[in-house]
């Protein structure tokens, strides 16, 4: 991969990348009316990309059918008018590299492939699975370091090792709330790597340490807002986006408290985009969080 390839990915790397739901309807089939009006609310408020079939997305309740039918449908739906960043993981290598001869990637610009969950793999399991998946992928990877759902932590050593010996292992993001590990890797990392906040409430301090940017949950409901924080933390206006942040910090920690994407689900149902519906083994919010988001939605003069 070229240098002019490399930066022409990384700028799209940059800023505010929203991790999209999966909009359900009451019989459990994806509504994609609402997924559509989702689309182009980001898409007219700031998003600066989208990422389909992630975490947020419920994308282990998918059929591969749908995962297929959901990322076309997003793909046509954006014609081009953002970069998109396409979820494409596992626990099983051989599976996750077999799947690029079968996955149609149209239109998508980046990967994201998550560390291997349950298998509990060794630093050098870490490093070997991705450096065959690097090996096979026809489209840039960014890491995705996920501690709490994976079981494991990518150390910081492990990730330099793999952007160092991968050109196309081009970012990665990080979320294991280590501030400690995230700021090694920004320090001895590649020039072309990039290292990417996977939670919004740090995204604020970890910009102010390197990272180019987030990949939201909760810009999901305030792109505008939230992608604006971004941008001013990037370009050194921190007392602005230190404002934005501690905005929001309550709704934040509200939309995990009953893990995600319930809290973020139960806030856009609040806003109106969806229906409060989520696919087993996840079920919607209770009762006491629902109101306490509507709560503070109302405080922040949203309507609902």
């Amino acid at each position: 991969m070229n240098l002019p390839h490399l930066m022409m990915i990384n700028s799209k790397l940059t800023g505010m990348g929203v991790a999209l739901v999966t909009p359900f309807k009451t019989d459990d089939s994806i509504d994609y009316d609402a997924l559509a009006r989702l689309i182009e609310f980001q898409i007219k408020n700031g998003t600066d990309y989208l990422l389909v079939c992630g975490s947020t997305a419920e994308t282990a309740t998918l059929t591969e059918i749908e995962k297929q039918d959901l990322t076309r449908f997003v793909v046509d739906k954006v014609n081009g008018r953002l970069p998109i960043m396409l979820g494409v993981g596992g626990n099983n290598t051989k599976a996750v590299v077999d799947s690029f001869s079968t996955t149609n990637f149209a239109g998508i610009d980046t990967i994201l492939s998550v560390a291997p969950f349950y298998n509990k793999p060794s630093q050098e399991g870490l490093y070997q699975h991705f450096a065959a998946i690097a090996k096979a992928s026809p489209l840039p990877i960014v890491l995705y370091n996920v501690p709490s759902r994976t079981g494991v932590n990518m150390t910081a050593d492990t990730t330099l090792r793999l952007a160092k010996d991968f050109k196309n292992i081009c970012a990665i993001k990080e979320a294991s709330g280590n501030f400690a590990q995230i700021d090694a890797i920004i320090q001895n990392k590649p020039k072309d790597f990039f290292v990417i906040s996977g939670d919004d409430g740090i995204t604020f301090p970890l910009i102010t340490l390197g990272a180019v940017g987030v990949i939201s949950v909760i810009g999901n409901a305030f792109p505008k807002e939230f992608s604006r924080m971004v941008r001013l933390a990037l370009n050194g206006d921190y007392d602005s986006a230190r404002q934005i942040h501690r905005h929001f910090n309550e709704l934040i920690e509200l939309l995990f408290v009953e893990g995600n994407p319930a809290g973020i689900k139960s806030m856009l149902a609040l806003m109106g985009f969806v229906e409060n519906n989520l696919r087993l083994p996840l079920v919607p919010n209770t009762i006491n969080t629902y109101e306490r988001i509507g709560n503070v939605l109302k405080e922040l003069n949203i309507k609902c």
